[in-house]
């Protein structure tokens, strides 16, 4: 996959380099409209107003909802210039336009933004098949992989080998209510083979509030950003059982050795510096103190496991989906398939209180057990 995503990346670039002796311009568009997806987009806007190489207009694809006043969430993006479901409150731009198909908010379309919950990319990856340029290059902003009976697949390399495109990532200290209120951030772009198309993400996300910084490191910039989210329900535990700050500190760290090690087991090219650029430590730290997934797992808890992640998710994020849940199944399947269940306690547990097989108390008491790994 790495040698066809290195030729098709060549061959992207040579094509962008004849277009702009030509005067060409990037088309950019956004796949997904949530709260992230919507401030993905209000920052591409920004730039693609203000640099010379990128059409003005920035298509955003909508999942078609109904809201309460029965007027159609893409009418009300485009009448109010926000996203009044998942962002109100922020204009997102007047160059930002709202479109329920799928088809159309991609074509032309060269710089392809993939910010959705994961578990509908597979659908999204099979509607788009022949529909993107053969130059287009993508960017996933997603946190998530897809598991299969063979092991991981990451949700860049699914994209990649579903759509023939190159696909970087760009994952961080990320919430995203902060950033639509413009307060200073940071972000990591990885990417594979070619900086120069490294630099053009960056330039493309980069405002006076939102730094970015690219590394070679897709692999791990994106399961960083993929894994912190299990941490953060471990630490959501933690919150709602009152334990207090030097048992969410432990948690932490453990959590971070074994994002580490589980990255390193699945891709040893991992470098151990990308754990301390913004996908990695900064991103453990803002998702345990203040993201989704910490807040329902601690909700959890605070119910002595009684009601449903499914139920308090619908009661407490109003459409918005939790991943770590979802990510932590897909780890423990990893994990058991390759019979290392052991050697990574944390991860083990959190699905066992997530499924229902141990308590919310449990995710102290598995310190108990082995771990190999060096404190």
């Amino acid at each position: 996959m790495g040698e066809n995503a290195t030729t098709h990346h060549t061959n992207s670039a040579n094509n962008g380099a004849n277009d702009n002796q030509i005067g060409f311009k990037s088309r950019v568009s956004v796949i997904g409209s949530g709260s992230w997806g919507s401030v993905a987009a209000k920052l591409v806007a920004f730039n693609t107003l203000n640099l010379s190489s990128f059409h003005d207009e920035v298509k955003m694809w909508v999942f078609e909802e109904t809201l309460q006043s029965g007027e159609k969430l893409t009418d009300a993006i485009n009448r109010t210039n926000e996203n009044v479901k998942y962002l109100p409150g922020i204009k997102l731009g007047k160059n930002v336009i709202a479109d329920p198909d799928l088809d159309n908010a991609v074509k032309d379309a060269n710089m392809l933004v993939f910010v959705t919950p994961h578990q509908f990319i597979d659908n999204i990856c099979k509607s788009l098949v022949g529909k993107v340029r053969s130059d287009a290059e993508a960017i996933s902003l997603i946190k998530g992989m897809e598991v299969k009976i063979e092991g991981a697949c990451l949700i860049s390399t699914y994209i990649s080998e579903q759509l023939g495109i190159n696909c970087s990532v760009l994952m961080g200290a990320n919430l995203a209510n902060e950033i639509a209120e413009e307060k200073f951030s940071e972000a990591t772009v990885g990417y594979r083979n070619n900086r120069e198309i490294a630099e053009q993400w960056v330039q493309l996300f980069t405002t006076p509030y939102f730094m970015v910084t690219p590394v070679q490191d897709v692999e791990g910039v994106e399961l960083c950003g993929t894994l912190k989210n299990v941490v953060a329900i471990a630490a959501g535990f933690v919150d709602g059982l009152d334990m207090g700050n030097n048992t969410k500190a432990a948690i932490i760290r453990f959590g971070l050795r074994e994002m580490r090690e589980f990255c390193k087991l699945l891709f040893s090219s991992v470098k151990d510096d990308t754990f301390f650029e913004s996908c990695g430590v900064a991103d453990v730290i803002t998702t345990c103190f203040g993201g989704r997934n910490t807040k329902v797992a601690e909700a959890f808890a605070r119910n002595g496991g009684k009601r449903s992640f499914d139920e308090l998710e619908a009661e407490m994020l109003q459409g918005q989906k939790l991943q770590g849940v979802t990510t932590g199944r897909e780890v423990y399947e990893v994990l058991r398939h390759r019979g290392l269940l052991e050697l990574f306690p944390l991860f083990a547990t959190v699905h066992e209180i997530c499924s229902g097989c141990l308590p919310p108390s449990a995710i102290v008491i598995y310190s108990e057990k082995k771990n190999i790994f060096p404190v």
